[in-house]
């Protein structure tokens, strides 16, 4: 079977922040590596927007992420308020500055993630990133492992990491099942540049806003606030999506004169999955590939970019010759176990309590946080949990 650039030593699959972010600890190892991207061009979508400090901790060892924060915004504190309570807990970032350098969120949407990562490919004579490059075939032999392309191109290389999405081509290739859970509700998303702290003055830039018929996550990016409601069950798309419906859910925020200022709207259905292995012999599964679950606290696109940090230097370890094969079978051990056991458990308690109809329960939760809020041991205990911390996700065993 011919193949199209026989030297390269990784393929990658799929060119979001996972995939990108691969290439360059590859690339800057003096690996040679091939981004296959599906699209024409670096997708531009708005989806994760939220940077823990682990994720900027490893940013900055790859010299990102002075880039980033000239991109995003620097958020220290969130909240979870209640529709008719208000603000309920202010919880403080601040608290990690013995555990972090980065004792904050970065908002900034991954698209501008990749475009960094791209700049700082650029020149680099290890890494090149095709588009218009969809994998269909995988292929594992005795010395490397083979993809083709929609377009009749074969590439092998060494190894092959698919970081190609929730629908991941790759993991399908290989046989990777991914069980789990889809949430009853769908999720609406919808960005307005509407000011909205301008007439919410006490609001912070990422909120969890509780409420038993019609909770919502409502943050700020460097461009637009962004509101997540959930959608009932037997509401169609089109009501879901039509004007007047967005509009009706916004004013839910608060009172303000006139039409809200809309710049797009995304509809969704929300997975809770994990694949039942992170590597199939010379192939392996990241980021969305590999898990996927509630963007309740935004640890998805972060977890991703942990396995990929996590992942690459063992690869350029191996094909330095610096480490046995087998030292990759870490990677789905570690890296499994943060998804099932940190990740997973996280975004659905986060998503149970949003949506909590019991009165009493609701009130039980609310003083709970409160009293965090008021006991310094528990409160840095608490933010540590939400930010990935004390999972030590950003630790490479």
């Amino acid at each position: 079977m011919p193949t199209e650039s026989p030297e390269q030593q990784v393929l990658i699959a799929g060119a979001g922040p996972v995939g990108m972010f691969a290439a360059f600890i590859l690339a800057r190892s003096g690996v040679s590596v091939t981004v296959l991207e599906a699209g024409s061009e670096l997708s531009t979508q708005s989806r994760a927007s939220t940077f823990h400090p682990p994720t900027l901790e490893m940013l900055e060892e790859y010299g990102m992420l002075g880039a980033l924060r000239e991109e995003g915004l620097d958020v220290p504190t969130f909240q979870y308020r209640d529709r008719k309570e208000g603000l309920v807990a202010e919880l403080d970032l601040s608290l990690l500055a013995r555990d972090t350098p980065y004792p904050f969120r970065v908002q900034c949407e991954q698209s501008k993630l990749t475009r960094i990562v791209l700049d700082h490919l650029t020149g680099n004579d290890h890494a090149r990133v095709l588009f218009d490059a969809q994998v269909t075939e995988v292929d594992q032999h005795e010395n490397g492992v083979t993809v083709r392309l929609a377009d009749g191109r074969d590439f092998t290389a060494s190894y092959l990491i698919g970081a190609d999405g929730a629908s991941s081509v790759v993991r399908k290739q290989v046989g990777g099942k991914f069980g789990g859970i889809t949430y009853p509700e769908r999720y609406i998303v919808i960005s307005t540049q509407e000011d909205i702290k301008a007439w919410i003055p006490d609001i912070a830039y990422v909120n969890y806003i509780s409420d038993p018929d019609e909770w919502l996550v409502l943050l700020r990016t460097p461009q637009h606030w962004r509101a997540m409601f959930p959608v009932r069950e037997g509401v169609s798309d089109e009501e879901a999506l039509d004007p007047e419906n967005v509009q009706r859910l916004l004013g839910t925020i608060g009172d303000k004169d006139g039409a809200w200022p809309i710049l797009h709207t995304t509809l969704y259905r929300v997975h809770q999955r994990v694949a039942n292995a992170y590597r199939f012999g010379r192939v392996f599964l990241a980021g969305d590939a590999a898990h996927i679950n509630n963007p309740l606290g935004g640890l998805g696109m972060n977890s991703g970019l942990h396995d990929v940090y996590h992942l690459a230097p063992l690869i350029a370890d191996v094909l330095k010759g610096a480490a046995d094969d087998q030292v990759l079978d870490s990677y789905d051990r570690e890296r499994r176990r943060v998804s099932q056991e940190y990740v997973a458990i996280e975004t659905d308690k986060n998503w149970r309590k949003l949506r909590e109809t019991d009165e009493v329960e609701r009130r039980a939760w609310q003083d709970e946080l409160r009293a965090i809020v008021a006991d310094p041991i528990r409160h840095l205990d608490y933010v540590r949990g939400s930010c990935m911390l004390s999972a030590n996700a950003n630790a490479r065993s």
